[in-house]
């Protein structure tokens, strides 16, 4: 018998692509000889892996992140939805009003709109078709994927991506269109996916695989969408509610599983979601259709929402090692808005999951008898944000050192939101909108209404191309990235500003929507007497634009502060 030589190859891992995982390598080698040959190839055949599973995963895009909350699993009753714009997004955005058509209007159905530099550019915005226009639509708010609408129908969105092969560019609508258009049309989250699945079908989806979380005052639901395939224009979908006393989380993942399309108070699809599948020949029709296995092919979750199920139900054990984590879970306790907004900012410090924890460095103190001590700390130089050049040269260094898990706040976020859905109010003040630029743990929250009517003008310019003092987002980006420089020295200053602004509106809110409340009811008099005024909207905008001038001009402020502190610290 020949000699033979086995070498098992434990965990091989691209650390860059945190989520792709490890797989274990069962090399069989000839002889010693060979084995000598294939250790000096082994970095190339590492690279190859890397590079092959970089192919099979690259649909898993690290941009976005959507907590849900049912509104009895909240703790004032309100149903939220959310979205962090982790990508190179526009970060402008504007209240669109209502509008009345005439018949035989068309709507234009536009590519291009989440690149343009202000509210009134339109700057490679392509044309792609119309579809007739209906009387009347709604007031909307509209960010790059827009998500609120004077009805209280909020819809929050992120890109897991799913099977390549079911792209079809003929298709008519990108998801943001379809958001734009639901938010126009509908007062409802069922209404939404209704809609939007007629549109789809229809006029066909031309996207990568998406999902929209999207809420109403009593329902919050998540809404998963592919094309159909490269022979058939239309495309291919299953939504699931969250229940009402539980919490839900979509971070780049397919995540809906089995569907029961008999029970319509939960599960709603795509008359053809399992006829693709089969014609597609995903999965062997032998195990349980699960929308996850089928369309997307991956597991079903990664560090994002296991973090996020774990900290809101700790008695349920959740193991992340499992194949499938619950689609929802019931939550341990209530979950108050400023839980979600804490989750937002969750960058897993003091957890294994830490970027900095090993990085560490002494630091001389004295005791209370002014005898000096050595301790050891988190470098004040690093902060859990460090790009892939640092992470990479640290590791070059000490080999391990440094592992990226992805955090639920980045330093790539452009904007993020998470909204409250009140039914025991009337929509212009029961639809309340946490909105924040830029890193949502360096960033402060400003409260924007359903009824709003408009913007400060720093809030319709994009601060992703250039510098700006016109860009309200400029002032956060620039002293955020400030406090980066020495983040131990840097999070004392923006984050007890950060708690600062959330306390003042916390503190404040009550008195705000009670006043709020009377001059709506006083507009409800003057229209009953002919007279049309809209005192309780216009409030609703001055208390918002006041709050959002006052966070811009302190963080204006801060940068100023971070960059004479930090002036011999590059």
């Amino acid at each position: 018998m020949e000699n033979f030589i086995f070498t098992k190859l434990i965990k091989v891992q691209n650390p860059d692509v945190p989520n792709v995982g490890s797989t274990n390598m069962l090399i069989l080698m000839k002889n010693k000889k060979t084995c000598t040959f294939f250790y000096l190839l082994f970095p190339v055949l590492l690279l190859i892996t890397w590079s092959v599973f970089g192919q099979e995963q690259d649909d898993y895009i690290e941009s976005c992140t959507s907590i849900m909350v049912g509104k009895n699993a909240s703790s004032d009753g309100s149903v939220m939805t959310s979205h962090t714009c982790d990508a190179y997004y526009r970060t402008w955005l504007e209240f669109v009003p209502a509008e009345e058509h005439l018949p035989g209007t068309m709507h234009p159905v536009k590519w291009g709109t989440m690149h343009t530099s202000s509210a009134w550019s339109d700057e490679n915005v392509e044309l792609k078709g119309e579809i007739p226009e209906v009387e009347k639509t709604y007031a909307y708010l509209n960010t790059a994927y827009p998500c609120l609408n004077e009805k209280q129908l909020a819809i929050g969105e992120t890109t897991f991506g799913g099977r390549k092969e079911l792209r079809n560019k003929n298709g008519l609508f990108l998801v943001e269109e379809l958001e734009r258009i639901a938010l126009q049309r509908c007062t409802t989250a069922r209404q939404a996916i209704n809609l939007i699945g007629k549109l789809i079908k229809e006029y066909g989806y031309s996207d990568s695989g998406e999902c929209i979380t999207i809420a109403d005052p009593k329902e919050v639901w998540q809404m998963e969408i592919l094309g159909e395939g490269p022979d058939k224009v239309g495309g291919v979908w299953a939504a699931q509610r969250i229940p009402d006393d539980h919490v839900g989380i979509a971070a780049n993942i397919c995540r809906i599983g089995e569907i029961n399309l008999s029970d319509t108070n939960y599960y709603l699809a795509s008359e053809n979601v399992f006829e693709v599948a089969k014609k597609m020949e995903f999965g062997d029709g032998k195990k349980p259709f699960r929308f996850w296995e089928a369309y997307s092919g991956r597991k079903p979750f990664a560090i994002r929402e296991y973090y996020v199920l774990s900290t809101l139900a700790p008695s349920l054990n959740l193991d992340f090692e499992t194949e499938e984590l619950p689609f929802s879970v019931k939550p341990d306790k209530k979950v108050d808005i400023r839980d979600v907004l804490n989750l937002y900012r969750e960058t897993y410090e003091g957890t294994d999951w830490d970027m900095t924890k090993n990085l560490k460095v002494t630091f001389e103190r004295k005791d209370e008898h002014d005898s000096v001590y050595v301790d050891t700390i988190i470098s004040p130089s690093v902060h859990p944000w460090m790009a892939r050049d640092k992470r990479k040269l640290l590791n070059s260094l000490d080999s391990g050192i440094v592992f990226r898990y992805r955090p639920i706040s980045v330093q790539y976020c452009a904007y993020s939101w998470i909204v409250q859905l009140r039914d025991w109010l009337p929509d212009a003040v029961g639809g309340r909108l946490w909105f924040g630029f830029d890193v949502p743990r360096e960033s402060p929250r400003i409260p924007i209404y359903a009824g709003n009517l408009n913007l400060p003008k720093s809030f319709h310019v994009c601060g992703q191309d250039h510098f700006s003092h016109e860009s309200a987002m400029w002032a956060f980006r620039r002293a955020n990235r400030l406090a980066m420089v020495k983040w131990g020295e840097g999070k004392k200053i923006i984050e007890p500003a950060v708690t600062e602004f959330e306390n003042k509106a916390f503190d404040e809110i009550d008195f705000i929507e009670k006043k709020a409340l009377e001059l709506l009811k006083k507009d409800e008099e003057n229209g009953n007497n002919n007279i049309e005024t809209q005192l309780g909207r216009e409030f609703l905008t001055r208390y918002s634009n006041d709050f959002a001038r006052a966070a811009i001009n302190r963080w204006w402020e801060i940068g100023d502060e971070l960059w004479v502190k930090f002036k011999w610290s590059f």
